[in-house]
């Protein structure tokens, strides 16, 4: 069985497809010995591939995990400032995995891991709208009006963020926390929509991702998720990359 080249680097869970193509044009991978200069190229389960002088092995059943991410690390694999990365933290007995999205240093909470590249692309897809789901301790006056105005969306200094449902969880006279809802999920979007309406974050925690619940996992913990509950999702995400 064939497939291309950028396909199989992200079923082995090494990166998405279109990172794998652009490794390919930067001249990262040989196949057979021979540097690809584009990824319009296929191979067969017989092909030697190696990135960056390593053996990429063969594709592994896709998995999927739910790791608690713990404030104060940061979802990369290197870290130019020396920061602790979550792939640091990961049990020894996990194979090579990517994080479905991020999130940021100081956030924490649900972060699912898969070893498919694929698979990581299609869940974290704006298109197919898998809902994220936060607990937000806040400072600053907690006003339900200006609030509920962001479930038609917001835009900040040319950048336009999606509906956001929001909702007073407890309001205090020093914080409250606010359950937040959003499909999209851009870079520190949640940090930047309260600064805009005069609220500071002071936590972040999400809370779900999709049918995926943090539940009662314990920070810097992983727990894999059952072949059941990912079976559908995995036949959606072939047929989404078929499609393309």
């Amino acid at each position: 069985m064939s497939e291309r080249i950028a396909k199989r680097l992200a079923r082995v869970g090494l990166c998405s497809r279109r990172e794998a193509e652009r490794w390919i044009l930067a001249g990262r991978v040989k196949v057979d010995g021979v540097r690809l200069i584009s990824p319009a190229i296929n191979v067969g389960d017989h092909d030697e591939i190696r990135v960056d002088g390593d053996l990429v092995g063969r594709p592994l059943q896709r998995r999927l995990w739910r790791y608690h991410k713990p404030i104060n690390i940061i979802t990369t694999r290197h870290d130019p400032r020396a920061r602790q990365t979550v792939f640091e933290t990961l049990p020894d007995e996990l194979p090579r995995v990517i994080s479905v999205g991020r999130l940021d240093f100081a956030s924490e909470g649900l972060l699912l891991l898969t070893n498919d590249g694929e698979l990581a692309q299609y869940l974290s897809h704006p298109k197919y709208g898998y809902l994220r789901r936060y607990r937000v301790q806040v400072n600053g006056s907690v006003d339900a009006s200006t609030l509920d105005s962001l479930s038609k969306g917001i835009s900040i200094r040319g950048t336009v963020y999606g509906p956001i449902a929001v909702k007073i969880e407890q309001k205090g006279a020093r914080f409250s926390w606010l359950r937040v809802e959003l499909k999209e999920g851009k870079n520190r979007e949640i940090r930047r929509v309260m600064g805009h309406i005069g609220l500071k974050t002071q936590r972040l925690i999400r809370i779900g991702y999709g049918p995926f619940s943090l539940g009662r996992l314990a920070p810097g913990t992983v727990a894999r998720v059952p072949e059941r509950l990912i079976g559908p999702i995995v036949s959606y995400a072939v047929r989404y990359h078929e499609g393309r």
